[in-house]
């Protein structure tokens, strides 16, 4: 076959290159064993200096592009499923990738439900189906940042063998190995999630600046539009300016070595942390405060090391053990770890001392959540006050991967948005749960704004509605889990969504259940439907209108389904009459899609609900594909989380 030349545009834009050296570089994500994404044009980009033309030679064909601001980004042609392909990519140096496929690539996302390890699911799977050489796993190595990135932190791409699915995510490998069956095309998985995220971390700088509540930490930290390493690097370049003229000055802590062990503290009082001491006895006071209690002993990690991990801190801290600094940290939301040399630690009565120093807003040591060894009472004595409103503060990364807006987004989904997928699974919501109003208008603006970045026109957005957790509700009542399933519902409305409705297959006292089969299975039937065009009862059947006839209610949905009651019964549903004040009610399949129901304590039914608690239990309504109707609510009234949204006061 006669070889063609053909020359691919450059990237324009001017972010600093992820190197200097002369050497091409591709991110992590290029690597030999990926899928790239099949009938579409695909993105291959990286590094090299400039006056260094790259070339990618694929299939008999060679692309060439000549790097812009030290970025490059070659175009290859939409190729259908299939491989395994070899691509070389020549600069000064040679890089090549092989037993590549073509098949269709998704990214999965969420939180820990997600990220949810198929060798914790149960019931076990056959471990035999899991040894596919056309399902390929990559889960991405998860970082922070302020301003989006080029390349991930890591991560590697693997064949599906029963050894590499076991650490994978579970939701995610049987999403994608339902479709290879079904489709027999090579599938590529991309876990890209970290347990305990709010929505809000996963969203890019663009999509929160619409929402007022996020505006003060917009302005903070996101304005600037530096990333962390930038911010970081301005900020000790004027530290010794800060520590000399506001940061270290007059504190008589620092005077007197309050630091020592030896210290008097007879007349230090008593305060409990975690806590801010605002809400305590120190009102309005900014400035420093010092800390001080006694341990034996200290945690010690998996390599042996003992550490001080006592979780955030506002605004800054300095740490001494036994008078001998260990650690000092910047910024409120970061989590504060710092390793003790080992000659430092005594075998009893380790003094450990900390010094807090607030410059606005609240301070204290307020978040111990995961650092509760730390918590109980501490001594403390106040050092120098300052007047926050002239206090001159150095912008500093501040970033907690827990907490913190964007910053998920810029370092783990941004670094991919060049790259040609299928479409994305979506596995969160439990963090949100108590701003659940607000998750309604956040989730269709993260689907929108992920399309956007991507530019891949409506990619399919699948998600997993939250399943039943937690004990079952003795009357029926609100609950802020059925207001965020309301919500993820709510963002079906978009166009090229689809939901795996898992009210059933939850647990009451796990967080995690581990029926993940279930779930990816369902996300896939979906697919197969809204992504691929193939016949199946693909959705979950949703509520569609109400009639009130008499002392009863008649349902309508939009799918039909059966009772998996012998007699035909339904439970789960309860009325209200014109006081709002809900009670059980009965019910039963009338037909193929509707459900009369009726309370014997509402004789003027006005509105209904059906599952909606954190846990109904046992549900019955189902349609032909095992799939269970959707939870919902006739009504409008005020729910839990109204007008609950995110708050940031530095």
């Amino acid at each position: 076959m006669k070889r063609t030349i053909k020359t691919a545009f450059a990237i324009l834009f001017s972010i600093p290159a992820l190197n200097s050296k002369a050497d091409v570089k591709l991110p992590v994500l290029f690597q030999s064993n990926m899928v790239l994404q099949r009938d579409k044009p695909c993105n291959i980009w990286g590094t090299a200096d400039k006056g260094e033309n790259v070339t990618i030679e694929f299939n008999n064909a060679s692309y060439k592009a000549a790097p812009v601001n030290g970025k490059w980004k070659i175009s290859l042609p939409a190729t259908p499923a299939g491989g395994p392909y070899k691509l070389t990519i020549k600069g000064t140096n040679t890089i090549e990738l092989d037993n590549v496929l073509f098949g269709d690539v998704w990214v999965c996302g969420g939180q820990s439900n997600m990220q949810f390890k198929t060798r914790d699911a149960r019931p076990k799977a056959d471990t035999s189906f899991f040894n596919n050489n056309n399902i390929r796993l990559f889960t991405a190595g998860i970082g922070m940042d302020y301003a989006p990135q080029d390349t991930l932190k890591g991560g590697e791409w693997k064949m599906a063998t029963e050894k590499n699915v076991g650490d994978f995510a579970a939701v995610g490998f049987f999403f994608g190995s339902y479709l290879q069956k079904h489709l027999n095309v090579p599938i590529g998985l991309i876990s890209d999630n970290l347990g305990a995220t709010a929505i809000e971390e996963w969203m890019s700088n663009e999509a929160i600046h619409q929402f007022p509540q996020f505006n003060n930490y917009y302005n903070l930290y996101l304005a600037p539009n530096k990333s962390m390493a930038e911010m970081n690097n301005d900020f000790e370049k004027t530290k010794a300016d800060w520590n000399k003229k506001y940061y270290l000055k007059d504190d008589p802590g620092l005077k007197e070595e309050w630091f020592k062990s030896e210290t008097d503290v007879t007349s230090w009082q008593t305060m409990h942390l975690p806590a801010h001491w605002e809400d305590k006895n120190l009102k309005d006071y900014d400035g420093s405060v010092w800390f001080r209690r006694s341990f034996d002993s200290f945690p010690h990690d998996f390599a042996g090391n003992a550490y001080i991990n006592y979780g955030q801190v506002d605004d800054y801290d300095i740490v001494w053990i036994n008078g001998v600094k260990v650690g000092e940290g910047y910024g409120n939301q970061n989590m504060r770890s710092y390793k003790i040399p080992a000659n430092i630690i005594k075998p009893k009565d380790n003094i450990v001392v900390v010094r807090v120093f607030d410059a606005g807003g609240k301070g204290g040591m307020f978040n111990m959540f995961w650092a509760p060894y730390w918590a109980g009472e501490w001594k403390y004595k106040t050092g120098v006050k300052i007047n926050a409103s002239s206090f001159k503060r150095p912008l500093v990364s501040n970033a907690y991967i827990f907490g913190s807006p964007t910053v998920l987004y810029n370092a783990n989904i941004a670094p991919l948005t060049q790259l040609s997928i299928k479409g994305f699974t979506w596995y969160q919501g439990e963090a949100n749960a108590g701003r659940a109003e607000e998750y309604k208008d956040l989730l269709p603006a993260m689907i929108k704004d992920w399309r956007k970045q991507f530019n891949q026109g409506d990619l399919p957005f699948l998600l997993v509605q939250l399943p039943n957790f937690m004990p079952e509700d003795k009357q029926p009542g609100n609950s802020e889990w059925a207001e965020l399933r309301e919500a993820q519902t709510s963002a079906l409305s978009l166009p090229n969504t689809g939901m795996a409705t898992t009210i059933d297959v939850g647990e009451a006292n796990d967080l995690h259940p581990h029926d993940k089969m279930s779930v990816g299975n369902r996300l896939a039937i979906t697919a197969l439907n809204m992504a691929y065009g193939i016949d199946s009862i693909h959705q979950s059947p949703r509520y569609k209108n109400m009639q009130v006839v008499g002392d009863s209610i008649i349902v309508t949905f939009t799918g039909n389904f059966t009772s998996r009651d012998k007699y035909g019964y339904v439970r789960g549903f309860s009325v209200a009459g014109p006081d709002k004040v809900y009670h059980w009610a009965k019910a039963y399949v009338k037909g193929e899609n509707t459900v009369v129901v009726y309370g014997p304590d509402v004789k003027t039914p006005v509105s209904v609900r059906y599952a909606w608690s954190s846990n109904p239990g046992d549900v019955d309504l189902y349609n032909g594909q095992g799939l269970p109707v959707v939870p919902f609510r006739t009504d409008d009234y005020q729910g839990m989380t109204a007008n609950k949204k995110f708050s940031y006061n530095e």
